[in-house]
């Protein structure tokens, strides 16, 4: 066997040649980072970039989005600009309509918006934009506006509160309980059944199924929001790339939550999906791409099970604080509903107009998506003479838009629902001043569907229970995330009412 050797100049050249090759690598790859630094404003001295950086607005605001409240009503045009992230947020209904409908194709949801949530959400819904979006907006606008689908939709929340939901409140009597806790389960269990054809049993007596992945796609959801709150996207981008830090951790929360997605899709492929009612099986007759159903699947847990539990959950709280509104409720119920009625229908729903007046001041109050954000394709000029440049991040605030005495008078940090009514009658608002459900083309396709849930929910528990928190609670404390969480959830004592129960 013959040894090839090499000369000693020979072994030189071969170092030299690996060592200048790392050199132009290192030096190409600090070139760009330079590059990218020098685009980037990654310092500001002005006094909202320094205490965003500084997290000094921490120290008289306890959340992130009441501290931007303030900023917004402090300026005259109610827009402002935090320039370390790149971001003109705005909480005037005048850029809002400007945004969503008169300009609404300079602002899409971006490459930089997908990159941040491309990871968790994919090519869902609420992550693409063009031809995708219109895909799948159609899909589901076609289902949702089906007579037969919202009724099928009404059954299924009427049976999980029958037989689920308001046992299990029976069943921890004068105990404490967390009611965003339940709120989740309950929902997760409808928005399978209904996208899905599938019952997780989340809300079973006995069953606390889903918690793994509830955790996870909680923490998912958080850190994804998170990359949005960076100052310096490259930081993130780098740990992604070597798999360290909170994007390690984020990974393998998401790769818990592929699990579930996928379980789902295997699911339905054993039952069949040609003759079913779900949203799911109208996607999966025309695509066998499960990475694509994936996303589907993931949009819709996001759309149908965290924005419901969050509205839920802070209009429960609100209704702890303002006894007088239960009375009201109650009072209203009981001029369309018998004593011992169980089922309500759709049309009485559709007459309590203080009902609905009080869930519309809840989510003003309290939306479950605080803020939306879009990237500006052109350069552009906002209705109140904000200049845009090409690339810029623009943010619509519903949170703070909810407490801008310019749009609701002076009493706007009240909950009342008597704005919403003229003469008992309610009285839409312009949802430019009220983008809750976003407006203009990407308005909520979910919008009404949601509404009947929470009036359902809203009903049977008051009509059967009194509610009282465990302790006194100030303004709810949010945890960074996709849609607004309440931090420790909402810990309450439940009885049933006396009138109720003996009747």
């Amino acid at each position: 066997m013959e040894f090839q050797t090499f000369s000693f100049p020979q072994s030189m050249q071969a170092y030299f040649g690996l060592f200048f090759f790392f050199f132009v690598t290192l030096s190409f790859f600090l070139f760009s980072v330079l590059i990218y630094l020098l685009r980037q404003r990654i310092w500001c001295s002005c006094d909202i970039c320094y205490d965003y950086l500084s997290s000094n607005w921490s120290k008289q605001f306890n959340n992130l989005c009441d501290w931007y409240s303030y900023l917004l009503q402090k300026s005259p045009s109610q827009t402002i600009h935090v320039h370390v992230l790149n971001n003109t947020i705005t909480a005037n209904p005048d850029n809002v309509e400007y945004m969503l409908k008169t300009r609404f194709d300079n602002y899409p949801k971006g490459k930089s918006f997908s990159m941040i949530l491309g990871d968790l959400l994919g090519k869902g819904i609420f992550n693409v934009d063009g031809e995708e979006w219109m895909f799948q907006r159609k899909m589901a606008s076609l289902e949702l506006a089906n007579i037969s689908i919202r009724a099928y939709a009404f059954e299924i929340v009427s049976a999980e509160i029958q037989c689920r939901l308001l046992p299990l409140l029976s069943s921890f009597p004068g105990s404490v309980l967390d009611l965003q806790d339940v709120f989740r389960r309950f929902s997760f269990d409808n928005i399978c059944k209904f996208s899905f054809g599938l019952d997780p049993g989340c809300l079973e007596l006995s069953s606390s199924p889903i918690s793994r992945f509830a955790e996870a796609f909680d923490l998912a959801s958080k850190l994804s929001a998170e990359r949005a709150m960076a100052p310096l996207p490259l930081v993130w981008k780098i740990k992604r790339l070597f798999n360290i830090g909170s994007e390690k951790i984020l990974k393998e929360a998401i790769e818990v939550v592929n699990v579930l997605a996928m379980e789902v899709i295997m699911q339905k492929r054993k039952l069949g999906y040609s003759t079913h009612k779900d949203l799911i099986s109208r996607f999966m007759a025309i695509s066998n791409d499960d990475s694509y159903l994936r996303d589907i699947v993931i949009s819709f847990i996001l759309a149908g099970r965290d924005t419901m539990a969050s509205a839920l959950t802070t209009f429960f709280w609100l209704l702890t604080n303002n006894p007088q509104v239960i009375l009201q409720i109650r009072n209203e119920a009981d001029q369309f509903m018998e004593p011992d009625q169980g089922f309500i229908s759709y049309d009485q729903i559709r007459k309590m107009h203080y009902l609905h007046a009080a869930v519309y001041e809840s989510l003003r109050l309290y939306p479950p998506v605080q803020f939306d954000s879009k990237f500006a394709c052109h350069d552009d000029i906002l209705p109140d003479g904000t200049f845009i440049p090409k690339g810029t991040r623009v943010t619509y605030h519903p949170y703070a838009m909810g407490r801008m005495e310019t749009i609701w008078g002076q009493d706007c940090i009240k909950f009342k629902p008597e704005r919403w009514l003229k003469n008992d009658i309610f009285c839409p608002q312009c949802p430019f001043k009220y983008p809750v459900f976003q407006a203009g083309v990407r308005v909520c396709l979910g919008k009404e569907l949601a509404l009947v849930e929470m009036k359902m929910v809203v009903l049977a528990v008051l009509r059967r229970f009194d509610i009282e928190l465990v302790a006194p609670m100030g303004a709810p404390l949010f945890d960074p995330g996709l849609t607004a969480t309440v931090r420790g959830g909402l810990h309450v004592v439940v009885r049933e009412r006396w009138d109720i129960a003996t009747a």
